[in-house]
């Protein structure tokens, strides 16, 4: 089995559940349910982020990344979170040119909450639909005026981009890689799994 490599970013003051809702998502899933102790998921899990110190999030939870961004190995999915913390890096080049390099290589790039603000800050969503958290809404509309903003959507899938509401909804975003990559019936038992329901609808769930 050829595993996917999914890179998800990690920042100072990022959202616990943006990043482990994904990494749960991915590290679950199988295409043998009935196997699920003997064989590893198609997806292979790395963190990221600027360097190899721990990062703390907004709760406190200390994380160690896997990876720095010159040490990261060619990635084919690409999660970048949101948080608190994404204000700060949206003035970070580093992180900016290294999401710009990263996104050539990817056949999927994605964002969870205001995740996608990094993403639009570094011009990977000039011309596209996208989403983000509800209190953010607005400002990624004034942000970027060459970005259709989807208010009602839950999850808008933009090509190989897709961008996703606020926290939990990285979930559903990651179920839906898995169903692109993996097909619907491998995503519906990794949600079954999780004891997660599956997203039968793309309605964004909180209203502004």
């Amino acid at each position: 089995m050829e595993r996917k490599r999914v890179g998800i970013v990690l920042f100072e003051d990022i959202e616990v559940l943006d990043f482990c809702g994904p990494f749960e998502v991915f590290s679950a899933t199988r295409l043998r349910e009935e196997r699920r102790r003997e064989e590893p998921s198609p997806f292979e899990v790395h963190l990221v982020a600027e360097s190899a110190d721990p990062v703390t999030t907004t709760g406190g939870m200390k994380v160690i990344p896997d990876h720095t961004f010159h040490t990261c190995p060619k990635l084919d999915i690409l999660v970048v979170p949101g948080g608190w913390g994404t204000r700060k890096e949206l003035d970070n080049q580093v992180i900016l040119d290294w999401l710009r390099h990263r996104a050539t290589e990817v056949e999927t790039l994605t964002s969870v909450c205001t995740g996608s603000m990094l993403l639009g800050f570094a011009g990977l969503l000039d011309g596209r639909h996208a989403t983000t958290h509800w209190r953010s809404l607005d400002w990624m509309r004034d942000a970027f005026p060459s970005v259709t903003v989807e208010y009602d959507q839950h999850v808008v899938e933009d090509g190989r981009v897709l961008t996703s509401a606020g926290i939990a909804a990285g979930i559903d975003l990651a179920l839906k890689v898995v169903a692109r990559h993996c097909g619907e019936d491998i995503a519906r038992a990794t949600a079954r799994h999780m004891e997660y329901p599956y997203p039968e609808s793309n309605t964004r769930r909180i209203q502004r």
